[in-house]
């Protein structure tokens, strides 16, 4: 997988994963999470990964943790943890991207910024019984092109 395509993976994970403080005291995010890749829709071109798991330790008002791991179609695995601060200002998430993120009721806005203007907006609902979460996002190349997609990830 393209640096490109897992930073997008990651950045779609970590809005989700900072959804949890609408829902305080209750933690829906915790636990695992895997893609959906047969209700998901990637951009055109994008590689879909073989397989795709989300380890959540903390999701509330204040941080956002997990591990990630990425399964290539190639069979390589990549293993990358990460830990967020969830007030709407922008932190770094990696050495080029950085991220913020907003929750207003049950709805969760993120943007994220790419080392050349890229862009990534994004919005996260769970499902009633909060097994399955949506995130539609766009993503923009910095150069006025931009492309949707939707990432559906059940819990395990």
């Amino acid at each position: 997988m393209s640096r490109l395509g897992l930073a997008r993976w990651v950045i779609g994970l970590g809005v989700v994963l900072a959804a949890g403080s609408a829902w305080a005291g209750n933690r829906p995010f915790v636990g695992r999470w895997h893609l959906n890749s047969a209700e998901s829709i990637l951009p055109p071109g994008e590689p879909a990964p073989k397989d795709l798991i989300a380890e959540i330790s903390q999701a509330d008002s204040a941080r956002v943790r997990w591990s990630l791991t990425v399964v290539a179609a190639q069979d390589q695995s990549n293993v990358e943890t990460f830990d967020v601060i969830a007030n709407g200002k922008f932190y770094p998430i990696n050495d080029d991207t950085t991220a913020a993120f907003t929750v207003n009721g049950s709805l969760l806005q993120s943007t994220f910024k790419g080392p050349n203007g890229q862009t990534d907006t994004l919005s996260c609902a769970l499902s009633a019984d909060q097994r399955k979460m949506t995130c539609r996002g766009a993503v923009s190349d910095g150069n006025g092109r931009t492309t949707t997609y939707v990432d559906v990830f059940d819990k395990m």
